[in-house]
């Protein structure tokens, strides 16, 4: 008996129609009776889908930890680099990854996307094996992981045309803080390996996601659907960008997301740099590192649909303001023990090395908080201009608003891990300047958060008007705002 039900429900699953030609995630009645438990079921595989995304993505800052300079003729400074282009690479590839969920279906484009992740992984593969291969192939190969960040902005796009506007913090960071935790889960894996089969076999790394790659790719082609009236292409890209508010966005996405993918690629191998001045062999830095890396990345990853949920009842502005000056706090602490070490013989003492760690870890919740604050704010802007057009119907305004955020959520996303490129590099600069420290990157770091900080007030919360314009509730209810 429970052999034919579980094929009947296959047989259910491989017969139902794939498109939903007609979707109105408002509709209160259409949501509780069937929209809410299909909105869920794409949402579960999607945020699978991203996740090994964001694994594959970030999967050099794993691969750094089993490459000894001796072994692969790659110092550090030559490492940060190799976490950077693939950082690089995802951020372009967010825009054109923006706009696939509309022009081939969401659920065709997430297979396809998870499909074109055995590329990098394959190629990591094959080169991790090869240690005599030069720099410049390394480098190659580590751009091809960049095809994982761009999972991310599809995703994104597809969830948010799913969820009615109530909900969209939690959706979006519930889908976001699923993709970002792929980060510290491949981590996880890379110290499981290192401790219990060698620090000289990061193709068991590569073999585990191959698996995961397939699972993602099938599960979307079995679970997800394609929205017929989904709408997102350059041309809403190019209306949205008109507005002032989507370039502060994109602005501060750089000071949410830009420091934790970066902190993410980069955490790891700070902490080894410090394991190794302080007499660590090659083999227990990596373990070390690994042991603690992860753990900041988690937590950021957690605390992202936090960020949305708390957003959804005191208004994104609010929460994105806190944030950026609790993170100026956090970076002061780094800064703070930076100079203490560096005014001190010798490699940093014990109580030095769990200040730096606590001060990365808040810095990763904190910016995952910041995360899921800043994407419901998108949505937010564009419904409250949307209520200014007096002269749209309910489902003309609905339509305008889904497709202006969806095609910021993406161009945001893309400017935003620029700032995991900016990370990688200030931190290079920093350990190959005189110092041969990370302080005067710390300080970057921290006048980058009181930057942040004020434009967050002066542009969203400075008056009244601001936060209406930008989509916060002043009172119960929000005010239309002419576009």
């Amino acid at each position: 008996m429970e052999s034919q039900h579980a094929n009947l429900v296959l047989v259910k699953t491989l017969s139902r129609s794939r498109t939903i030609e007609h979707w109105d995630a408002e509709d209160v009645e259409a949501w509780e009776t069937t929209g809410k438990r299909i909105a869920n079921r794409n949402l579960i595989w999607s945020i699978f889908a991203e996740h090994v995304g964001f694994s594959v993505w970030s999967i050099w800052s794993v691969m750094v930890l089993f490459m000894p300079q001796n072994v692969y003729g790659i110092d550090a400074a030559g490492k940060f680099y190799l976490v950077a282009v693939p950082t690089l690479v995802g951020a372009a590839m967010r825009i054109p990854y923006t706009i696939a969920p509309a022009r081939f279906g969401g659920r065709n484009w997430t297979i396809v996307s998870a499909t074109l992740l055995l590329i990098p992984t394959l190629l990591t593969l094959w080169v991790m094996q090869r240690p005599g291969t030069s720099y410049t192939t390394f480098m190659v190969v580590a751009a091809f992981a960049g095809l994982g960040g761009g999972n991310f902005a599809s995703s994104m796009t597809n969830i948010n045309a799913f969820y009615p506007q109530r909900l969209k913090g939690w959706a979006l960071g519930l889908n976001a803080g699923g993709g970002n935790i792929g980060v510290p889960v491949i981590q996880l894996v890379g110290l499981l390996v290192i401790a219990t089969v060698s620090n000289t076999a990061p193709e068991v790394v590569c073999a585990i996601y191959l698996v995961l790659i397939g699972l993602a790719a099938l599960g979307a082609a079995l679970f997800m659907d394609n929205l017929g009236n989904q709408r997102s292409n350059i041309g809403a890209m190019a209306e949205a960008l008109r507005f002032k508010h989507s370039w502060v966005m994109s602005f501060l996405y750089i000071g949410t997301f830009g420091s934790f993918i970066g902190f993410s690629f980069a955490f790891g191998q700070v902490l080894q740099i410090n394991f190794l001045a302080g007499g660590d062999s090659a083999a227990e830095a990596s373990l070390h590192a690994a042991q603690i890396a992860f753990i900041g990345p988690l937590l950021g990853s957690i605390s992202r649909p936090f960020g949305g949920k708390i957003s959804d009842r005191i208004g994104g502005g609010k929460v994105t303001m806190y944030t950026f000056v609790a993170m100026i706090f956090a970076a002061g602490i780094l800064v703070a023990t930076g100079m203490i070490d560096d005014g001190m013989a010798g490699a940093a003492t014990g109580g030095q090395m769990i200040a730096y760690v606590v001060g990365f870890i808040l810095l990763f919740i904190l910016s995952g908080l910041g995360n899921g604050s800043t994407y419901k704010m998108i949505p937010s802007i564009f419904e409250a201009k949307a209520q200014g057009h007096d002269d749209w119907s309910r489902d003309e305004k609905a339509a305008w608003s889904r497709s202006m955020s969806g095609a910021l959520i993406g161009f945001a996303g893309a400017i935003g891990a620029l700032g995991g490129v900016f990370i990688n590099v200030v931190l290079r600069a920093s350990y190959v300047s005189d110092a041969k420290s990370a302080t005067n990157a710390f300080w970057v770091f921290l006048g980058f958060y009181v930057i942040c900080a004020i434009v967050t007030w002066v542009v969203f919360l400075r008056v009244q008007t601001s936060r209406v314009d930008a989509g916060e509730q002043v009172g119960r209810a929000t005010a239309p705002v002419p576009a």
